[in-house]
This record gives structure tokens, sequence and C-alpha cells, in this order.
């Protein structure tokens, strides 16, 4: 007896439904579809290489050295024989490979959208049409395993805006992220919608970072900071200062002959001492932002200006 089309698709559909990874509110009901939504799931997540072996992606660990990015294209004709292996599972006879094969455009039709749609947001409406070019990267550092929630954005232009900007996810300019998961601790892949031209790496901005521009140089530790403006916390036009470090203290910063190189620049405030607060205004550290592409760079007036000027504030409040 020859199978129906249907059959062969929702047997597999069944064996592979406790593997689904994405939730099945994410993909259409099964009505008028070529596939059962729990094979739809799991297919979709293949075609985005969640399950294939890293050995299958990095054939050596020389191609992804530490401290190093590798951008790249998704070759379709890959994926689609991964799809097509993983389909070949329920065939049985000659027949069964007939009708799968009969199905495979419509299979292959309902991927492309429902790949569209992966991590789309909740009551966000659905995005129709055939998928463009998937590109991506893998990043092995220390950043992917020092902040686990960096954040990953993708343009399709250089945003004019400064740092301070918010972009939401329905933003024209942004391409669409397909996936964006931590392989190993310090490895983090991405996969893209599309072909971005600027691509943000950045620090999560949940807290208040404080520190120098720091280096290592052998057994030699160096650091510097570029001094504040007291009136409206902006930088000064001046070189940075070299912060000292005490005698038999590696790492540990003299504070005091930090506080008189301050007070060197009297815009700084330094002159008459600083208090943990002045200090603290003085180390502070916007979160780190890599970015990759085609950019212009703006001037730092334009991505980091100060919403509280401090002289004001402490003079209203303790109405000096």
């Amino acid at each position: 007896m020859i199978n129906k089309n249907q059959d062969i698709l929702e047997n597999l559909g069944q064996e592979l439904e406790k593997t689904a990874r994405a939730p099945l509110s994410e993909f259409r009901i099964d009505q008028n579809t070529a596939m059962p939504a729990e094979l739809r799931n799991w297919l979709v997540s293949l075609r985005l290489l969640n399950g294939v072996p890293f050995a299958n992606l990095v054939a050596d660990s020389e191609l992804l050295p530490q401290e190093s990015i590798r951008w790249f294209y998704m070759d379709r004709r890959w994926t689609d024989a991964l799809v097509q292996g993983a389909l070949s599972v329920g065939t049985v006879n000659s027949d069964d490979r007939i009708q799968l094969d009969a199905q495979y455009n419509a299979i292959r039709a309902e991927l492309d959208t429902e790949e569209r749609n992966v991590r789309r947001r909740t009551l966000a409406p659905r995005l129709a049409g055939q998928t463009g070019p998937i590109t991506g990267f893998l990043l092995r550092s220390a950043a992917v395993s020092g902040w686990p929630g960096m954040h990953v954005r993708a343009f399709d232009v250089d945003p004019e805006e400064g740092d301070e900007a918010r972009f939401e996810e329905d933003d024209p300019r942004r391409i669409r992220l397909l996936r964006l998961e931590r392989l190993a601790p310090a490895v983090l892949l991405c996969l893209f919608d599309g072909v971005p031209k600027v691509v943000h790496l950045e620090e999560p901005r949940q807290g208040v970072q404080f520190g120098f521009k720091h280096e290592d140089n052998g057994n030699q530790r160096s650091a510097t900071l570029t001094p504040r403006r007291k009136s409206d916390f902006s930088y000064l036009d001046v070189e940075d200062i070299d912060v000292p470090f005490r005698v038999g203290s590696s790492g540990v910063v003299d504070i005091r002959r930090l506080s008189a190189a301050l007070a060197e620049h009297d815009e700084t405030g330094a002159g008459d001492g600083l208090d943990s607060a002045e200090y603290a205004l003085q180390l502070i550290r916007f979160p780190w932002r890599q970015v990759f592409g085609e950019v212009q760079v703006p001037p730092i007036s334009a991505m980091f200006r100060a919403t509280v000027a401090y002289e004001p504030m402490v003079n209203a409040t303790f109405k000096l």
C-alpha cells in the first residue's frame, strides 16, 4: 500500500516533536500546510544550524583563533542538503522518495517563510515572502564570556544617532537577528536575515562602570585617564593622564598622586581636593562598543552628552 504524502511527514513530525526548540506559537497552525508544525519547527531550527556539531561549522580551531571574528554567508545548497537528509529518514521505499520529491518545493517554500519569523516578537505582524541571503559571524573572545548579555545590532545603513540612541526592533534600518547563541563560554554565533552594512557589538547597559584605559605590556602595567570638566562632565581637550600605581603593589592606583595629576588642570575642580563622588565622575566609563563596517565616526559630543551638570546640581542641593 502506498503511503499518502502527508502520512510520511506526519510520522516523522511525531518523532521529532520532543526535540522542537522554538515555541510552536511561532509557526502557523496545521491548516493547508505541507507538513506538521512540529516538523516545520524542527527543520527551521536545523536550517539555522541548531544541533549541527561545532566541528562541522569550524573544521579546525586555528580557523577561529582566540580574540578573532569570522564573517560568512550561509550556503543554501548546504542547508538544503541538510533538510533533505533529515526528511529522508521518513522514507522507506522508492514510492516514498517519489512522493517526498513531489512535496519538496512546497516544503521549502514554507521553511523560507517560517525562517523569517524566528525570534518574532509577540503580537508583531508575521513576515511574508522568501528569505534572502543569510549572513553571520563567529566571535571567539573573552568579551563573550565576560559579558554574556552582549548586545548585537545590525544595520543596512550607518545610523547617524549617537550611542545614547535606542533602536527599536521594527526600525526599518535594522536587519533582523535569526539566531544569537553562545556555542561555548567564549564563542558567539550570530545569524542575520540579510547582508548588514554596519554591525554593533556592545556591552550591556545595566550597570555603571568605572576604570581607566588599560594596557598590559608584558610585566609592565600601564593605564591612562582622560580628565573631565567639573561643570558639565565633558572631556577636556588635553593629553591623557598617566595613572600612577603604588610602588610594590601592581595594579593598585596611587590615589594621592592621581589627584595631584588631575589638579594640574583647573577645569577638573581637583585643585581643592576631590571627594569620592567627584572621583567617581572622573572614572566613569561608558559601555564598550565595537563597530564593524563602513562607518562615519561622529564627534565625541554627539556620542556622549552629559544630561546633569555636577556643579549646578551640588549648588542647588546644598543651597551654596
